[in-house]
């Protein structure tokens, strides 16, 4: 199977983590990065970097599918700006979707710096993601760019658009986690703190499938974050 792998970076003020990703964007055919309308060095960095570079302000779902829509690779990598890839990750990407059955791939996750509540939890989405078949964003999802186009691409939602795609994916074909991790940053859980993170990530599933709208869902989740902000946090607009 000869194929290549286009990384789409959905980017909002990662100036500090776009550096991180050259040693993985020297891997691979292209490295796009979709700025959600950073107001840091974000753009200036993607360019100096030779990442191809493209703006999108209307939610993580429309940039992840505009990078897509611009890829010229058969293989499609989702990344977060702030986890680092496996060392053979274009081989090991390759490999799982030489399997037709197999509709999407990922890593297993490991959080760093690590302690004992981010070991437990990188555990339970380890857990979650082999048993039930449900990564989420930052474990870095892949995928055929036939599969993706034929699937019809991220929902534009304002939250939860990784985990409503992958929950239509299972639908369609397999979903496989490698046993390979990848490396992403635990400011998140740090800033807003991992009880907190975790509960109310759970808070956002429990209800969607109670059926409350997502603009309320969202509204929720960015109020917590601001009221961490407010508090001296500066919390990140991510779930997952």
């Amino acid at each position: 199977m000869t194929s290549t792998i286009s990384i789409i970076i959905p980017t909002l003020n990662e100036a500090q983590n776009l550096p991180l990703i050259q040693a993985a964007a020297r891997q691979v055919d292209e490295c796009i990065i979709v700025d959600g309308g950073s107001s840091d060095n974000t753009v200036q960095i993607a360019k100096e970097l030779g990442f191809t570079l493209l703006t999108n302000g209307k939610g993580r779902g429309a940039q992840l599918n505009i990078g897509a829509a611009h890829a010229t690779s058969s293989l499609l990598l989702f990344l977060h700006a702030d986890t680092i890839l496996p060392p053979d990750f274009p081989n090991l990407i390759t490999t799982c979707l030489s399997r037709p059955e197999t509709i999407l791939g990922a890593f297993s996750l490991h959080i760093k710096p690590s302690s004992v509540g981010l070991r437990l939890i990188a555990a339970g989405a380890n857990f979650r993601s082999r048993h039930l078949h449900l990564p989420y964003g930052d474990q870095a999802l892949f995928m055929r760019k036939t599969d993706f186009h034929a699937c019809e691409g991220f929902p534009e939602h304002p939250i939860m658009e990784d985990y409503i795609f992958i929950r239509q994916l299972k639908k369609k074909g397999e979903i496989e986690t490698l046993k390979q991790t990848v490396s992403t940053s635990a400011r998140r859980w740090q800033k807003v703190g991992p009880i907190r993170t975790t509960a109310v990530n759970q808070l956002m599933i429990l209800g969607y499938h109670l059926g409350i709208p997502l603009k309320t869902l969202a509204t929720f989740y960015r109020k917590d974050l601001l009221f961490r902000k407010r508090s001296g946090d500066k919390g990140t607009d991510t779930i997952g």
